[in-house]
């Protein structure tokens, strides 16, 4: 049957590609490399939409432009498969997370191989399979038996560390990491510990280490979550109750590689919003830390760390986070109830709730006064809940004259406020000035350095305190209390924590009964039977975090095979990193920021090569749905359409946007969709139809306006649905989806198939000479391409190949010298209808992919005559045309002697004429 059928032809070429390896990519190469990678997906049960395959279309144009460039490209794809969907699932329905993991995975590789998608799937990974997470517990195994030398600033393997214990025991070593949990001991002391004293000496120096922290704990889900995964004190996922709980968990300590994670964001080509993100995320300060003293207690001091040490004098007052180890010891039997109170009000409200909430003034007063180490003033200590545990010391020292947080809090409760500054306003708000000079005690008289300077010198002289560089970020806590995640490769000996040996990973997970937590609170691991390291000693029962594997897996797809290394040193030399990387910008300073410090991890044991794993970013945008709305009026199972609801009271109903087209309701079909509507009446528009409301929000299932990009494959081609995509606007923006935008750029490719197709019978290309209009639009097209793909800006690109159709379709233009390189240009973006006419332009199958990109000719863009409009006193009267070569002189004299002043300038003669080259002329008379 004569025409183009886009599903016939990409069926047959989707085929082809899969039989021959079309687009495997080889560890080896004299081509240069280029790495293409997607931020792998989870799995859902509900499979894509047509907003998930945004950046993947993007990333798979880039990939095939560089392919015909002459590159050697990678490009797999695999899927983050651990994760708490999947084990929700399970728990309520009982089947194993991996039956459920592994359906979703076929149902998307189904949808992926649909859309044309030209992914090397030999390298395909999943992060739930033994063979992948045997090389994440390597790493985590790695991270356990390391340390971070400050004297390097590197890693090194604990060795190195033992080593100076043995010969000079805990002094001199300048580790990164807190310093209060390690204790010291001379060699002599080292020689005499008991292997377990020893492992409990160097545990605080591993950069995989246990610590009591505190944590998101999700009783109803039976897990930790992170402040990501918890809102207004409910968990994201089922709305279930959080409180801040204190829990043994694994951290790993990202912290030791602040600075340098800060320092490599100036070396990467990603969006400036996204390394912000981080630049604030990590939160680098230089300040003091000061210990203050507290009345009727020796031995309790309270450390804070603060930016502004100048102005000490002004700090009324001491906060403490409600969680600080020692609240209890200063709370007096008055305030005992107040404070419990408070406490467990915290306890419900997540870390990013306590941070977010600016307007609400809370606390608690202790009872106990700590001393100002320079005023020798008392002060309240009070335990307030936007100071956090966890960051700095929690605890601050409030200075209410220069922070407007602590203003406020002290107005509520009725406390000092003290001027610091001689230029500082403060009788309504907070005055963080530096200018002036200082009002008291030491620095009076002195300005902001040289006051600073001499406090710090201070604090150190009486032991107090120390200037100190400080940073926001805090150790990752890398555990879970739930099944469907990496065993973590630790077990216990007589209450100490040992690594699993190498040569017995993986570490498999258990079969258990059930996916919940156990009836006394261990995680669902501690279901499962005879499970002993060695048949004796226990294991861990958290397992790793989602982002564990995903921090790591850009290195796999290079050598995914190795049963002997987790990336070949060759295949690793060879990659090196990501050249393109797109996703989401959601995970600025979740999966990004782990990926880095991993990276810098493994550069420093010598495992990898290059400095940072994803050298240039790009986030896609997202696209939004076009919600449908029913409009009922109250109290009635009527419906009346949406250009008459004015006239009723009605309530707007989320539609089902499949059974909708241009606005307009299929009746029928509405009334089928659900039993209630079964026997609903309509009040329609004039014409007759139902007409719909229409609403742009985000694309979600409860909203009905889900798009499955199969319908469209069905209806429209996977090749136009990769073309409208592109063609929505530009990849970082959010755009709204509308499926009756389809059929234009079907018609696009309808247009181009019968260039070669005359009239959409047989194939009729000649090779007649092109003509100089042919190799005009040709070329234009080529240099618009391939600038356009260089800057990421792919709805141009859509735009300019349409021109160029058009311009070939008026020209009626069938030959080989011309529509053969066109083919190409088309080929990233609609690759299967390339593919089909490449192999009728006498080419072998599937081999668009190693042709070469169409060389640019900028002779053929060159005029040969130019069109000059001509004007009379600054008023255009005529166009002439002369040759691209004319001089100045030559189109003078020739205006000079056309009838044109006799015409329109009443004969006058003319006083001047002014050419403008390549533009106009004009005739002042």
């Amino acid at each position: 049957m004569p025409g183009y059928h886009p599903q016939d032809i990409e069926k047959k070429w989707q085929a082809h590609w899969k039989e021959h390896n079309t687009f495997k990519a080889d560890n080896a190469s004299e081509k240069p490399k280029y790495y293409v990678l997607d931020m792998f997906p989870y799995p859902s049960g509900a499979g894509l939409h047509v907003g998930h395959p945004l950046g993947y279309i993007a990333s798979d144009i880039v990939t095939r432009y560089k392919r015909l460039q002459g590159f050697n490209v990678l490009h797999p794809m695999g899927f983050d498969s651990f994760g708490l969907p999947a084990e929700q699932y399970a728990i309520q329905t009982g089947q194993h997370p991996e039956k459920t993991t592994r359906e979703n995975i076929a149902r998307y590789i189904e949808q992926l191989s649909s859309l044309g998608f030209s992914y090397d799937w030999s390298r395909e990974v999943r992060t739930s399979d033994p063979s992948y997470y045997k090389w994440t517990q390597w790493i985590f195994l790695k991270l356990f038996n390391s340390w971070y030398n400050l004297d390097t600033d590197r890693a090194e393997p604990l060795k190195t560390l033992l080593d100076k214990f043995a010969e000079n025991g805990s002094q001199g070593v300048r580790a990164a990491g807190d310093e209060e949990e390690r204790h010291d001991f001379t060699a002599g002391q080292w020689q005499m510990m008991s292997e377990k004293q020893r492992l409990q000496a160097v545990h605080p120096y591993r950069l995989a280490y246990q610590s009591d922290t505190y944590v998101n704990w999700c009783a109803g889900l039976g897990t930790v979550l992170s402040n990501d995964e918890v809102k207004d004190g409910l968990s994201e996922r089922g709305g279930f109750p959080v409180e801040r709980r204190l829990m043994p968990q694994w951290n790993l300590r990202i912290t030791a590689y602040a600075d340098r994670l800060l320092q490599g964001l100036d070396t990467i080509d990603w969006p400036e919003a996204v390394k912000e993100m981080q630049r604030n995320w990590i939160g680098k300060s230089i300040g003091a830390e000061v210990t203050f003293s507290v009345q009727g207690h020796e031995s309790a001091q309270i450390k804070v760390y603060t930016t502004r040490v100048d102005t000490i004098y002004g700090a009324t007052f001491l906060v403490l986070a409600p969680e600080h180890e020692l609240v209890a010891e200063l709370t007096t039997p008055e305030q005992q109830e107040s404070i419990q109170e408070y406490i467990d009000a915290t306890k419900r409200r997540s870390e990013r709730d306590r941070m977010a909430d600016t307007k609400t003034v809370s606390g608690a007063f202790t009872g106990s006064y700590g001393i100002n180490p320079f005023s020798g003033e008392p002060i309240q200590i009070w335990i307030a809940d936007y100071v956090l545990a966890g960051y700095g010391t929690g605890a601050v020292m409030a200075v209410p004259s220069g922070d407007q947080r602590d203003y406020v809090f002290a107005k509520h409760f009725h406390l000092p406020i003290v001027q610091v500054v001689d230029q500082q306003q403060i009788e309504e708000q907070a005055d963080p000035t530096k200018e002036g000079v200082y009002l008291h005690g030491l620095i009076e008289g002195k300005g902001y350095k040289e006051a600073t300077q001499i406090l710090i010198q201070e604090l150190e002289q009486r032991g107090i305190g120390k200037g100190k560089v400080n940073f926001r970020i805090r150790d990752a806590i890398f555990g879970r209390q739930r099944y469907w995640g990496e065993p973590i490769p630790i077990y216990y000996k007589d209450g100490v924590a040992y690594g699993v040996a190498e040569a017995d990973l993986p570490l498999v997970l258990p079969e258990i009964d059930e996916y919940k937590p156990t009836e006394t609170g261990e995680p669902p691991l501690g279901r499962a039977k005879d499970w002993k390291y060695k048949g004796q000693y226990d294991y861990e029962l958290s397992t790793m975090p989602g982002w564990a594997g995903s921090s790591w897996y850009f290195l796999r797809y290079m050598d995914p095979q190795n049963n002997e290394r987790f990336v070949g040193q060759e295949s690793e030399q060879y990659w090196q990193n990501v050249d393109l990387y797109l996703g989401g910008a959601e995970h600025a300073t979740g999966h990004l920021l782990y990926s880095r410090f991993w990276h810098l991890f493994l550069k420093d044991l010598g495992l990898v090569t290059a400095n940072e794993p994803f050298q240039k970013l790009i986030n896609q945008g997202m696209i939004l749905g076009r919600s449908n709305f029913v409009y009922r009026i109250n109290g009635t199972n009527t419906f009346v359409t949406a250009g008459k609801k004015d006239q009723h009271e009605t309530t707007a109903l989320h539609v089902d946007v499949n059974i909708v087209e241009n606005d307009v309701l299929d009746i029928e079909a509405y009334k089928k969709w659900r039993d209630e509507y079964a026997t609903a009446e309509f009040i329609l528009e004039d014409n007759g139809t139902y007409v719909c409301g229409v609403e742009v929000e985000k694309m979600s299932k409860s909203k009905y306006n889900v798009v499955s990009p199969d319908v469209l494959i069905d209806k429209f081609g996977a090749d136009a649905l990769r073309l409208y995509e592109m063609f929505l606007g530009p990849l970082e923006q959010f755009k709204p989806w509308n499926t009756n935008g389809m059929s234009g750029v079907a018609g696009f490719l309808k247009k181009l198939w019968r260039l070669y197709h005359p009239q959409d019978g047989d194939f009729a290309v000649t090779d007649e000479a092109p003509k100089p209009a042919e190799l005009k639009a040709l070329h234009k097209a080529i240099r618009k391409v391939d600038e356009d793909i260089e800057k990421f800006s792919f709805n141009t690109t859509v735009s300019a190949l349409m021109i160029t159709v058009n311009e070939l379709t008026a020209l009626n233009t069938h030959n080989r010298s011309i529509l053969e390189p066109l083919v190409v240009l088309v080929s990233p973006y609609a690759p299967h209808l390339a593919e089909e006419l490449w192999q009728k332009l006498g080419h072998e199958a599937g081999s668009i992919s190693t042709a070469s990109y169409p060389e640019f000719k900028e002779e053929y863009l060159v005029e040969d005559t130019v069109n000059y409009p001509v004007a009379i006193n600054g008023k255009v009267r005529e166009q002439l045309q002369f040759p691209a070569t004319a001089t100045t002189a030559e189109i003078e004299a020739a205006v000079r002697a056309t009838d044109i002043l006799a015409r329109f300038a009443e004969g006058k003669e003319a006083k001047k004429i002014i050419v403008v080259p390549g533009r106009m002329v004009n005739v002042v008379v």
